[in-house]
């Protein structure tokens, strides 16, 4: 990826850290008069640091091609956490079920254990809910 004005002024921020990081001897002044053009701060990074024209350009063409990648990075680990969410999902919703399949399985087994006692729940249910259903009719 060529370094150009766009790339510039498109990862400011961060080109801006990456100086401070390589050439300490950089201070925020001399990059904001930079700022706006390609040229100047390639010219203002020569002059304050030494660094041959090539290897300033080289180290500033690596930085706008970093941004990219780290925008693949992220995407990239945006893709792996939407993974483990969708397994996470599924654990859940497989452990959801296997909870309703248990509740059923032991409420037919209380069930054929006490028949009675059983149907007296469901008869008891069933009065409560006719009454409810009954009184909530009646005041319409």
């Amino acid at each position: 990826m060529a370094f150009n004005q766009q790339t510039l002024e498109g990862n400011w921020n961060e080109i801006k850290g990456k100086l401070h990081e390589r050439w300490g001897e950089l201070s925020n002044d001399d990059l904001q008069k930079a700022r706006g053009s390609v040229d100047q701060l390639v010219g203002m990074i020569q002059k304050k640091t030494g660094e041959a024209r090539e290897r300033v350009e080289q180290y500033l063409s690596e930085v706008a091609s970093g941004g990219a990648s780290g925008v693949s990075k992220v995407a990239e680990a945006v893709r792996g956490y939407a993974g483990t969410a969708a397994e996470s999902l599924g654990d859940v919703r497989g452990r959801a079920g296997d909870a309703v399949r248990g509740g059923y399985v032991q409420t037919e087994r209380m069930i054929q254990q006490r028949p009675i006692e059983s149907l007296a729940v469901g008869f008891g249910a069933g009065l409560i809910t006719g009454v409810v259903l009954g009184l909530v009719m009646r005041s319409r």
